[in-house]
């Protein structure tokens, strides 16, 4: 088991990334956290380092994208984007130019949070793009890398209408012994998951899929 470990994540506001952070600030894996983030959180801890950034130049903190693991949990919606361009730079250009510059910096160990499904060769427009993110992280030949592809997440509080009946669906198809693989996953599980992984898994790339997530 490796000690010592310093952190550091994008995507620390949303839902998953602020339960990375919760996460990673109580295990004694990890001596620092740093998280990257437009705005300041308000969060107050020994271990934390927070840095406000222009994620349209991310060349201004490329001196601080020093560390032993980085977590990329960012993304966002189309909706909440406003277009195709604007998701592709969120989900993939920003995620692959902070993994790029880990790597300048040294860096070799990379957990991605992905998506179901994702593939470079899809005809749906959000799996391609994280497919595309996967692939092409993995051509910078990283010491380690991991990648889950989590299905539905159950966000606390969330207030997109969509994913609540979704969840409602899949928990009651679920209680009748149905598609229990797709079964919604609490972010806060998914966040004990994604910090375990850089001590459980040896070196290499490894694919966590959705229905192994749950056992892993």
């Amino acid at each position: 088991m490796i000690k010592g470990f310093k952190a550091l994540i994008i995507g620390a506001t949303g839902a998953t990334g602020k339960d990375l952070v919760n996460v990673l600030l109580q295990d004694n894996t990890y001596t620092e956290v740093v998280i990257f983030v437009r705005r300041t959180t308000q969060i107050t801890h020994p271990k934390l380092e927070e840095i406000l950034t222009d994620f349209d130049d991310l060349e201004k903190v490329s001196a601080q994208i020093n560390g032993d693991v980085l977590f990329i949990c960012l993304g966002t919606i189309l909706k909440a984007a406003g277009s195709k361009d604007k998701q592709r730079h969120i989900d993939y250009a920003i995620p692959l130019k902070f993994a790029e510059i880990a790597k300048r910096n040294h860096m070799t160990r990379v957990v991605l949070l992905s998506a179901y499904g994702a593939s470079a060769t899809s005809k749906v427009f959000y799996s391609k793009l994280k497919g595309e993110l996967e692939e092409d992280i993995s051509k910078l030949a990283l010491d380690q890398y991991i990648i889950f592809r989590p299905g539905l997440l159950l966000r606390k509080d969330s207030d997109r209408l969509g994913e609540k009946i979704s969840a409602g669906v899949l928990k009651f198809l679920n209680a009748l012994g149905l598609i229990k693989k797709f079964k919604p996953l609490p972010t806060s599980l998914l966040a004990e998951k994604l910090a375990k992984a850089p001590n459980s898994l040896p070196n290499g790339k490894h694919i966590v899929e959705l229905d192994d997530i749950f056992r892993f």
